[in-house]
């Protein structure tokens, strides 16, 4: 089975990050899309010695089956969001190296003028010893995410809107060539 995998930053229910993955993924138009689940444990090297969690299991193997895999993160005190580094330090504790090859498209949304421009930095370097494909762009970079979605999630601005559908279909071609 083909699917797009989705991870969020931010655990919040009404997180304009989920927002944004969350139209990202209709833009995709995958025929399946999968959310992960970061609500991990805080890694923990004692934890791990009695067994890696089966949700972190589940995630690195969402990851490693998926065509291609969107991230959206907030910016947290000028970086990535704790729970978006807890869930890639858990899943590199996992087998094998489920993010090798695996084209990603980074994004974010803020509160902020910058977008969560050094989150997606921040992510960036994260992802760099695990060798996923991550596409340089276009950068998506929504400001004051508050007031960027509509009551259905949508995107209101139309310059985000496009460049997010540039990375999109980049996304997909990197997916399937």
């Amino acid at each position: 089975m083909s699917y797009l995998l989705g991870l969020s930053g931010s655990l919040r229910q009404a997180s304009t990050n989920t927002k944004l993955m969350r139209a990202a993924a209709r833009i995709y138009g995958p025929e399946t899309f999968i959310e992960g689940d970061l609500d991990l444990p805080l890694y923990n090297g004692d934890v791990e010695d009695n067994g890696i969690p089966e949700k972190v299991h589940a995630l690195s193997d969402q990851i490693a089956g998926a065509e291609a895999v969107i991230i959206s993160c907030p910016e947290y005190n000028k970086a990535l969001s704790g729970v978006m580094k807890n869930a890639l330090d858990w899943v590199s504790r996992t087998k094998g190296n489920p993010w090798r090859d695996k084209p990603v498209a980074i994004m974010s949304a803020a509160a902020g003028r910058a977008g969560g421009e050094r989150s997606q930095y921040s992510l960036r370097l994260c992802l760099n010893p695990f060798r996923a494909l991550v596409l340089p762009g276009p950068e998506v970079m929504i400001a004051d995410s508050g007031n960027a979605f509509d009551a259905d999630g949508a995107l209101v601005d139309e310059r985000s809107t496009k460049t997010l559908t540039e990375l999109m279909e980049l996304l997909h071609a990197a997916a399937r060539p």
